[in-house]
């Protein structure tokens, strides 16, 4: 390895505090499968393996801490809570909190398609890094890095308010007064048709509201509500 490159995978780890000691392990978790594509030469690897690994930790992580939290929940509330928790734009937003991008290896049409900034990219990232840090230290000391991390995600389960029904609350407060035209569209998606990531906003009588970012339509559009109630209620506070 590059010793440009050690250079900034220890800034990385000061920058962040990561627990990992192996640069070449910590590398590969920043590896993009398209910039290893096009230097096969090097025989450079990616961090899908990672990845793999990375995400079954990180179900496990946090299916034990909800398992142990909430001993009066049955199997279907816990399922919920976790899959709020683990979801692919919660990693992501965890690798923004980070700033992985500035360090991922990606491949040039990547780069000029902003992989940097991508949901994906950036949520598979995050599971690649728990992959490499299990493999280097060890599952106590990715438990406790996984929960600090999470701590707002979880804390939207302890408060009740990761399965609440946004959609029914915006209507609610956008129809007071009368009918109100509410919108949902979707602005963008991307990832194959088992894997896709949805950006989709929220509009009332043309007017726009909120965005949310989700795997499937029904999150996505319960994020944008979300973020549309937040909005309203931040104008109300400052009239």
């Amino acid at each position: 390895m590059h010793k440009n490159r050690i250079k900034e995978l220890e800034e990385f780890i000061k920058e962040n505090e990561i627990p990992i000691e192996n640069h070449e392990l910590l590398n590969i978790a920043l590896t993009h499968t398209s910039y290893a594509n096009e230097h096969k030469k090097n025989k450079e690897h990616d961090n899908e393996r990672l990845e793999f690994l990375g995400d079954a930790v990180l179900d496990l992580i946090v299916g034990e801490y909800l398992f142990r939290k909430y001993p009066l929940w049955s199997e279907g509330e816990l399922t919920k809570a976790k899959a709020s928790a683990v979801c692919k734009p919660a990693c992501a937003e965890i690798s923004t909190r980070l700033n992985v991008g500035k360090y991922l290896l990606l491949g040039k049409g990547e780069e000029k398609s902003g992989g940097r900034t991508r949901v994906s990219i950036l949520g598979d990232a995050f599971e690649s890094l728990i992959g490499a840090i299990y493999l280097d230290i060890g599952y106590e000391v990715t438990f406790d890095f996984v929960i600090k991390h999470l701590e707002k995600f979880l804390d939207l389960i302890m408060q009740g308010d990761y399965d609440k029904d946004y959609k029914t609350d915006l209507q609610e407060i956008l129809q007071q007064n009368g009918d109100v035209e509410i919108c949902y569209n979707v602005i963008h998606d991307e990832g194959p048709d088992h894997d896709k990531t949805i950006w989709m906003s929220v509009t009332a009588d043309g007017k726009y509201l909120g965005s949310g970012i989700g795997k499937s339509k029904k999150q996505a559009a319960q994020r944008a509500a979300k973020e549309a109630i937040e909005r309203i209620e931040k104008e109300a506070k400052n009239k």
